[in-house]
């Protein structure tokens, strides 16, 4: 769990990078923030598969709904840059950056809690 989590941070903090390198003038930039989004999305569901394994294993609910609230934005995301609505893409990246930067501390940090036996 906390190895997709990271990656899927990484993702979302990879997507300002190439959308700023499109807005340049370096057009194929925008190939790698749709490939980016595409990644963004599978490791997004994949997070949310993962979480409700770790409550169905260990109990713990806030990881799954936070994934959940997480893909939900994600998908407002995706459907917002396809339409070119960039009045809710950027502001609404900004927010799921954020938010995915305070999960990934609170998966580590929750981790980090538990004893070795239970990871």
């Amino acid at each position: 769990m906390r190895w997709i989590v990271t990656a899927h941070t990484v993702a979302i903090f990879a997507q300002p990078v190439f959308a700023g390198r499109y807005m340049i003038g370096d057009y194929d930039m925008l190939a790698l923030h749709t490939l980016g989004a595409d990644l963004v999305t599978y490791f997004g569901l994949a997070q949310v598969v993962l979480s409700a394994v770790l409550w169905r294993r260990a109990g713990t609910r806030w990881p799954f709904w936070a994934s959940l609230l997480l893909f939900l934005g994600e998908s407002g995301q995706y459907f917002a840059g396809v339409a070119g609505e960039l009045d809710l893409h950027f502001p609404l990246g900004v927010a799921l950056a954020m938010y995915a930067s305070i999960m990934l501390v609170g998966i580590w940090r929750t981790a980090a809690e538990q004893p070795r036996g239970q990871r």
